[in-house]
């Protein structure tokens, strides 16, 4: 009996010369629609699948091959006497392969365009259950879902005439991964319709954006995913200008660094090292900030990640390529820009787009055998009620300062200590055992600039020391959440020493 396969795609990527190239190996094509039409536009006979059935597509053509002649010619298994039997009794011929890819709900659902009757009208019924009955028989059949899986397709045909049980589970492997990524992609756009925020179940799927050189370290192997619905805000939809590969510390600190200035309506500027902000500055221009956050902590930046929200132009260029830095990230670069840092090819130069930098997104964590899944902290100053329980009340000057410092350390690792001005930080306290000690490696790092400065803390004080060591050195503000049983010693110091504190009842903790 000659091979017998079935062909039905969305994307008809390769699908003439495919076709062409099994009829030269005697393969008789079974085909469907728009498919069958481009089959034989290519000057190749194909066979309508009404014709196997014997009963026609109905319903705009959402039956057509959920059919016992299709799926009884998938499932039965060649080497079991009665399931053979059975297609002999029923006039069933068997397939040998299925290549079938789905209706383009993924597509369909980033068009803004699409109504939700739309959405509805691509979820592919048919063409999941051939390659989910083809994929559960693979001993048999062969299932073939991505175009690049062609020409390895046919090279095996070529070769032997069969396809080896080794790439036939392979390929079932990839049509299991290809079904559940597309259910997960459909179960989250009707959760997300229906108001479910956390279900009872959690589906989520990733597409594989490139491999890494390695991970967290050389002997660590990675890779990196793109949420196929994820914001445009993301180091995941990034564009590429120039520069060596991104590795995975290069993508972790991206993130971060968008994330800080996704802070920031005014033109800013974060430089980051190991996912915590050395450096953030805000200014009239980029280039202002960027100076800004260089002076911050012109030794940390060496090496750093740098994120702009706005658009780099030659003067900020010239500055950054007088630094050694990993990656700048910015909306867009003039082309005096790019041709000035095209200066340093290995330095990588990323764009990306700011229209939802503000919209809140759920963040998922693995852990040890299981995930944890938040809402992104995108809580805003304006949002915060405060009060001010200290005797003096905070300048006007005072409140820009210390909403900058607030801004910043929510992006710090906690424990976390940031030391600001109004329009750029000046010290900085990240991931210590005890706020006490964040503050002095913030103080430290600030010298002289802290005089007149202000400090802003991403929990409460535990006690009245952070208070009196920060007052001590000249801050002349805090800010800080509150809801200690100790926070009348920590008002106290502050009146002690004249320093204003604000109350925001939120804490920012980042772990």
């Amino acid at each position: 009996m000659n091979k017998r396969a079935l062909i039905s795609v969305s994307d008809k990527t390769g699908i003439e010369e495919l076709a062409k190239r099994l009829s030269e190996a005697g393969v008789e094509i079974i085909s469907t629609g728009g498919t069958k039409r481009a089959i034989e536009a290519a000057g190749v006979s194909a066979i309508g699948v009404e014709e196997v059935t014997g009963f026609p597509e109905m319903m705009d053509g959402r039956v057509k091959t959920l059919h016992p002649r299709i799926h009884g010619g998938l499932l039965a298994l060649r080497d079991n006497d009665a399931h053979m039997s059975a297609l002999d009794d029923h006039n069933i011929d068997t397939i040998d392969m299925v290549i079938v890819n789905l209706y383009p709900f993924q597509a369909t659902i980033e068009n803004p365009e699409a109504t939700f009757e739309d959405a509805i009208e691509n979820i592919d019924i048919g063409g999941p259950s051939m390659i989910r009955s083809a994929a559960k028989n693979h001993r048999d059949v062969a299932v073939v879902v991505d175009p690049a899986d062609y020409t390895r397709l046919l090279d095996e045909l070529g070769s032997e005439g069969e396809i080896s049980p080794e790439f036939k589970q392979k390929l079932a492997a990839k049509a299991f991964r290809h079904t559940a990524s597309y259910d997960a992609l459909i179960a989250e756009y009707l959760t997300e319709h229906a108001g479910e925020e956390y279900p009872e179940t959690l589906t989520v799927t990733y597409n594989k954006k490139q491999s890494l050189r390695y991970g967290e370290n050389p002997h660590q192997q990675a890779a990196f995913y793109e949420r196929p619905l994820g914001k445009q805000t993301s180091i995941a939809r990034a564009e590429q200008l120039q520069g060596k590969e991104l590795s995975y510390n290069n993508i972790n600190d991206a993130d971060a660094a968008i994330g800080v200035v996704k802070e920031f309506t005014k033109p800013a500027v974060a430089a980051i090292k190991h996912m915590n902000p050395c450096g953030v500055g805000i200014g009239e221009t980029i280039e202002e900030a960027f100076q800004k956050a260089y002076e911050a902590d012109s030794i940390s930046i060496f090496g750093g990640i740098i994120a702009c929200n706005g658009e780099v132009d030659k003067q900020t260029a010239l500055k950054m390529k007088e630094i050694f830095l990993e990656i700048v990230i910015a909306p867009s670069f003039t082309e005096e820009a790019a041709a000035v840092l095209s200066e340093k090819p290995n330095l990588r130069l990323l764009t990306i787009s700011f229209k939802d930098a503000q919209s809140m997104e759920q963040r998922i964590s693995t852990v040890s055998g299981g995930a944890l899944v938040q809402d992104t902290d995108t809580l805003s100053f304006e949002d915060v009620e405060t009060t001010i329980p200290t005797k003096r009340k905070p300048t006007d000057e005072e409140l820009r300062q210390l909403e900058m410092a607030w801004k910043v350390v929510k992006h710090v690792k906690s424990n976390a200590i940031v030391l600001a001005t109004e329009d750029s930080t000046i010290g900085v306290g990240a991931g210590q055992m005890n706020r006490v000690g964040a503050a002095k490696i913030a103080l430290e790092q600030a010298g002289e600039k802290v005089k007149g400065a202000v400090l802003a803390s991403d929990a409460f004080f535990p006690m009245g020391d952070t208070v009196e060591a920060a007052a001590q050195a000249g801050i002349r503000a805090i800010i800080q959440p509150g809801g200690s049983k100790r926070d009348q010693e920590s008002i106290d110091k502050a009146d002690e020493y004249g320093v204003a504190m604000i109350f925001t009842g939120v804490r920012h903790f980042k772990h």
